[in-house]
Formats: structure tokens, sequence, C-alpha cells
């Protein structure tokens, strides 16, 4: 009797042990957690929503604050539409792929081949060096045209620089530009023979379910969309002012969720809409022409995890939105960060969280 006793408490022992250890995936979102509340306090966000994926799999989705502060609106990570800023370079780069797997568009020919009315320049320049931010066309001038209210179309909004001369000879420098994906965008529609924004949902966001992924249409009623936010030095976060990204679509106008975008993510670890060899050409990174390494491909920076293995990755930062999306192929990890506040660096945090879910 008394080892029967003797067993039994010791088998309840064990149960209540093995209740109050947790297990490595519960260790890993429970520092996340931390972190990111951390992260939004510090920062002053109001909304951020943060997914997660491996394998192909969510293992962390989750909203921090509000989508809308006055209304005590809670970021939902599945519903809560964001503006994803520069992470819109990257689905143009997949959207540029495609149209190299059909052999619409050849990477290394002269923009003038697609767009021969665009103005002449004293170089030429291809496709390539164009999505690599080679081409010498300049980024925005100022806040103000980094926050233009005016509607436009793409091809409309070329007219902010293309009479402008180039910085450099192409190929020779690196200038972060959207401009150049504002020209990007209008060779992909002359193309494809579709409005940019079309020919993207019909190719990549349908294929892959995401059905929370649009063009940013400045008049447009979208259920569930996030107020968007500025810091004031006295106020703290107040409504950001107006701005129209249509023009500007594939460099920064495209909405969002964060679990959208893991499913974009996850297309870059294992394609299914474009070739691996077309893939190849936007997630290597590009070279001068003095042969050094650029660290960006087209639509995405390249760079090494803190394990060294294969990061492919790219920052947003627009009116109301500050954003990063990680992609890891070698461990099939994906992480997605979305708030609805301008002005936030990113990629520390992103950092941080890297070295959470990589260990």
């Amino acid at each position: 009797m008394k080892r029967i006793i003797a067993s039994i408490m010791l088998l309840l022992s064990a149960i209540g042990f093995s209740q109050t250890v947790e297990n490595p995936s519960e260790v890993k979102t429970k520092a996340a957690k931390k972190l990111a509340k951390k992260f939004l306090r510090k920062n002053k966000i109001t909304g951020m929503a943060i997914s997660v994926s491996q394998h192909g799999e969510l293992i962390w989705s989750k909203g921090f604050g509000f989508s809308n502060k006055s209304t005590k609106t809670p970021v939902k990570p599945d519903t809560t539409i964001f503006r994803i800023a520069s992470i819109s370079k990257s689905i143009t780069a997949l959207a540029l792929a495609k149209l190299v797997d059909n052999k619409l568009i050849d990477l290394d020919s002269s923009v003038y081949n697609y767009l021969p009315d665009y103005p002449k320049q004293p170089y030429d320049f291809t496709v390539r060096q164009l999505g690599g931010n080679l081409a010498g066309i300049r980024h925005y001038r100022d806040d103000t045209e980094y926050a233009l209210n005016k509607k436009m179309s793409i091809t409309e909004g070329l007219d902010l620089f293309k009479n402008d001369p180039l910085l450099f000879e192409p190929g020779t420098q690196f200038n972060y530009s959207s401009h150049g994906y504002v020209l990007l965008s209008e060779i992909i529609q002359k193309v494809s023979n579709l409005p940019f924004d079309a020919f993207v949902n019909d190719s990549i966001f349908k294929s892959l379910q995401m059905n929370h992924t649009m063009m940013d249409v400045s008049d447009a009623m979208v259920p569930n969309k996030t107020q968007f936010y500025s810091t004031s030095p006295l106020k703290g976060p107040v409504f950001a002012k107006a701005v129209d990204n249509e023009y500007k679509v594939a460099g920064g106008g495209f909405l969002s969720t964060s679990e959208d975008v893991v499913k974009f993510g996850n297309e870059i670890i294992s394609p299914t809409l474009v070739s691996k060899e077309a893939l190849s050409e936007i997630i290597t990174s590009q070279r001068l022409k003095n042969g050094k390494i650029t660290g960006y491909g087209i639509g995405f920076s390249v760079g090494h995890s803190k394990n060294g293995t294969p990061k492919y990755y790219h920052t947003g930062g627009g009116v109301g939105a500050s954003t990063i999306l990680l992609v890891y192929p070698k461990e099939e990890l994906v992480i997605a960060v979305l708030t609805n506040l301008t002005g936030v660096s990113m990629k520390d945090f992103g950092e941080e969280l890297e070295a959470i879910f990589m260990d």
C-alpha cells in the first residue's frame, strides 16, 4: 500500500512539474511579447501588429495597442490594415520577376526599350539598375514631396522627376529612390497592359490569398483600416496629415495586414508564382561597376542573420507607418511588423526579434 501511495505521489509531482516548465516556443513568444510591449512604450506607438511564421505556419501573431486610440479599437494582426510603406518595393520586385519568367521583361534591357518616350538622359540605364537603386534617379526632394497629398496616376507621378538630371552615371553609386519604383511600375503596367495595381492584385495577392492587401486609395473607405499617427513632441501621437500614395504605390503605397505580409514572405522562401531563377534575380545583391556589393537586390536588402545564414528584408517608413519584413530562407522563418506611427526606427527591433526566434 505504501508503495502505491508513493507511486501516486511521484506521478502527481511529475505532472505538476511538467505543467510549470514552458516549452521552447512559449519561452520565445513570451520574450517577444515583453520586447514588443517595451518597444511600443519607448516609441509611443499607438498600434502595432507582429506576425511570425516558421515552416510555412504561423507560430505567433499578436496585436498591440490600438488602431484608433480615440475609440480604443484594438489591433488585430489578421484584420487590421496598415500602410506597409516600402515593403511595397518587395511586392513590386516579385511582380517584376513574374514578367521576367514570362519573357516580357529583360532586366538588362534599357528602360527606353519599354518607355521610348521617357526623357532622354546623358546615360542609358537598365531595368535591373532601376530596381537596384543604381540608375541615378533621385529620391524625394524634401518632406513636402515625401508627404504629397495630390491625387495622381503613376504616369502623372513621373512628372515629379522625369526631367531632372541623373545624380550619377548609372551603376557607379547606390542611391535609394522611391521615384525609381514609380518609373519601374510604369514599365510594368505598359508591358502587362494592365494598371499596375490590377496586375499585382491578379498575379500576386489573389494567388497568395492576401485578401486584406490592396493599393492605398486616398478617398476609399476600407474596413478595418487603422488610423495613422505622427509624433508631436508635446502631445505624443497625433493624427497624421493626409497623403495620397497612389502614384507611388510600387514604392510605398500598398495596404496590408501583418499576416498577409507573412504570406508574401513565405512565397520568397518557397516560390509558387515565379521560378527559382527569376526569384534569384531579385534576392541577389547587385554590384557597382567597381565590383562593390550594394547589399540590395531588387526590392530586397540582402544580408545575413546572426547565425550567418541568408536574410532578405525591407524596412518601410511612410506617413503613419513604420514597418519591417524579415525573411530567413534556411530557417524558413518570416517576421513581419507593422505600426501606425511615422518615423520609428525598425531595424534594431527586427534584429532583436530575430535573436529571439532564431535561438
